[in-house]
């Protein structure tokens, strides 16, 4: 009896141990439940302390001040355009795209890239104040993607650009865009100038000459922006970017303002740009070269052009024989060699109307040189 009398007792002791234990842990749960869910004290629910922001540099006060001053005058451009329903023959508005675009003068005159517009029936220009006017396109200039809109908004709500030169710009020197880049109204990016005199290609496949690179990121919905100096003066219009994915890769590049400031005027006032011609019409250039020639050659002169006083002759067909009978082809301008009816283009670029000219015409298998008065491509 004597041992089992001692075994009982052993165990009994290890049940109360272990109910010891265990009583210990619940309490010691018990006690992190209680912990975890009491009220916190003001002073562990206080925020920490924030430190105070030095004030900005001069540089970043005036960036803010040129933004808050410049903005007003950015616009952001929708487009739409209409298609139709092939079943059930419905005419839909569908949107067409984004841009943005800047104020010109108190008439209502909105300035932005024509690629902007180029596939749209109707426009919505939406001002800093967020008030959106219907537009209607006064002129275009497909040749330096230049559009001039117009809106019927109160002088008061429109807040004009101010202008500036590109012509005394250095690269190194900072600039800033405003625009819409993906839709995102009112943002702005700055960079430097990381290159002047570029030559871009333009919508009709003619380059536009002295545009400006700069490293400011411009993207999707930036087209059509202002690109300003540091004074906030406009001295450019965010155009194209160089970049394989379509998003803004450090290179970017703005018609220059001189562009601008000589086409906007015209553009208003006739509905495209004045440029000088000799009223003729030219084959393309893979046509000249199928007949074994360089230059511009003549299809056609319009009545009472400077072609056809100057006694230019056009292409033409005999009527007995069918055969065709080459007409000049101009080689050469002022002493400058014309291999391409776009060389003839860009050189003409150089004079005005009213301008006297000496071509060099390639003429049955002999060059003849005949001085052309320009004129105009627009009625005065």
């Amino acid at each position: 009896m004597r041992p089992f009398v001692t075994l009982a007792g052993l165990a009994l002791i290890a049940v109360v141990l272990a109910y010891a234990r265990l009583a210990k842990r619940v309490e010691g749960l018990e006690a992190e439940l209680a912990t975890k869910n009491a009220p916190l004290s003001p002073a562990a629910a206080a925020p920490p302390p924030i430190t105070p922001r030095a004030d900005l540099t001069e540089l970043e006060k005036s960036t803010v001040e040129l933004f808050s001053q410049r903005s007003r005058s950015v616009v952001h451009i929708t487009t739409v355009k209409v298609e139709t329903d092939i079943f059930r023959l419905n005419a839909l508005a569908v949107p067409a795209g984004m841009g943005s675009g800047f104020v010109w003068d108190t008439e209502g005159h909105i300035i932005t890239n024509f690629h902007v517009i180029r596939e749209a029936t109707n426009a919505r220009v939406t001002l800093s104040d967020q008030s959106v006017w219907e537009a209607e396109l006064v002129g275009r200039s497909p040749r330096n993607d230049i559009a001039v809109l117009r809106i019927r908004a109160p002088r008061d709500v429109l807040t004009p650009i101010a202008i500036g030169s590109s012509q005394d710009l250095a690269v190194g020197q900072q600039v800033y865009a405003i625009g819409s880049p993906f839709g995102l109204d009112a943002t702005l990016s700055t960079g430097v100038i990381s290159g002047l005199g570029r030559e871009i290609e333009g919508l009709t496949g003619l380059p536009i000459h002295g545009a400006i690179q700069t490293d400011a990121a411009i993207n999707p919905g930036n087209s059509g922006g202002p690109l300003l100096d540091s004074s906030g003066r406009l001295i450019g219009m965010n155009t194209s970017i160089l970049s394989p994915s379509g998003a803004s890769a450090g290179v970017g590049f703005a018609v220059p303002i001189q562009i601008i400031a000589r086409a906007v005027p015209e553009l208003i006032k006739y509905g495209r740009e004045v440029r000088p011609t000799i009223g003729a019409q030219y084959a393309a250039d893979a046509i000249t070269r199928r007949f074994g020639l360089r230059g511009a050659l003549i299809l056609e002169t319009a009545k009472d052009s400077p072609a056809e006083k100057a006694g230019l002759h056009p292409t033409r067909q005999e009527r007995a024989t069918g055969r065709i009978v080459l007409g000049d082809c101009i080689i050469g301008i002022d002493g400058q060699q014309i291999q391409t009816d776009t060389d003839l283009f860009l050189a003409l670029e150089q004079h005005k109307a009213g301008d006297k000219v000496k071509l060099v015409v390639f003429r049955n298998n002999a060059t003849v040189d005949v001085e052309v008065e320009l004129a105009s491509n627009v009625g005065s």
